[in-house]
């Protein structure tokens, strides 16, 4: 069964959502990120995916205290991404108290560092972040394109060793109007060895089944639980029928 990775996207320390990733469009859903990681933790979630918004703008890790306090107070798998673009920026996610980085812009601008981290910290904690519009590879927050074709993106790195990769169809982010399943299926058909999460887009748990039908192994869910269409409930039913 699909595995359901809540989403808390931070900027100026709160809990935001972006809308296909406009910061303009950033709307705050709670003041304090460690509580709803909390309720997270209460219906059953064992991961959380954490967006430091300000750092993937900034350049560099900017809300590391909020993953510090995320990590010291829930049993939550946090992997954290945005801003990932040193080794400084690794070292203080990890001594934070992440258990997983992941790494876009610097996957595309500086391979080279990039796949020093798959190999100095395993594949299992290093996560490509393959975030596309039109089916080419945003960096920068999402703010630039690279003309990158997603699909082959993908692919170069797990010949390189990745094993997780979170891609999102930022045509779709925070439009609640269903996931970019065709996007999905070709990952899937091309690179089958990647673990595959899928982001954006998400409205319902129709749309989560939709994805799991195609076999997609795990889900980022984050404007649709804030918004009301995925209920706590719900996520806690669906964790408690999944096997461990």
């Amino acid at each position: 069964m699909i595995q359901i990775i809540p989403a808390i996207d931070i900027i100026g320390g709160k809990c935001v959502r972006l809308t296909k990733g406009a910061y303009d469009t950033s709307k705050v859903y709670a003041d304090n990120p460690l509580d709803m990681a909390k309720r997270f933790e209460d219906c059953g979630c064992t991961r959380l995916h954490l967006v430091d918004l300000d750092g993937a703008k900034s350049h560099h890790i900017v809300n590391y205290r909020v993953l510090e306090s995320i990590a010291s107070s829930t049993s939550l798998v946090v992997d954290f991404g945005g801003g990932i673009k040193s080794d400084d920026d690794v070292r203080i996610a990890f001594d934070s108290g992440a258990s997983m980085v992941t790494g876009g812009s610097i996957a595309v601008r500086n391979p080279e560092l990039f796949g020093h981290w798959i190999r100095a910290y395993g594949s299992d904690r290093i996560i490509l972040g393959a975030d596309a519009r039109d089916g080419k590879v945003s960096t920068d927050g999402w703010l630039s394109d690279s003309g990158i074709p997603v699909v082959p993106f993908i692919k170069s790195y797990g010949e390189k060793g990745i094993r997780q990769v979170i891609s999102t169809d930022i045509s779709m982010d925070g439009t609640l109007a269903g996931p970019s399943l065709e996007l999905y299926r070709s990952i899937l058909a091309e690179v089958p060895d990647v673990c595959l999460i899928a982001s954006g887009g998400v409205g319902s748990m129709g749309d989560i089944d939709a994805l799991a039908g195609i076999g997609v192994p795990a889900v980022i869910v984050g404007k649709a639980i804030y918004e009301g269409r995925i209920s706590f409930d719900e996520i806690s039913r669906h964790n408690s029928d999944r096997p461990c």
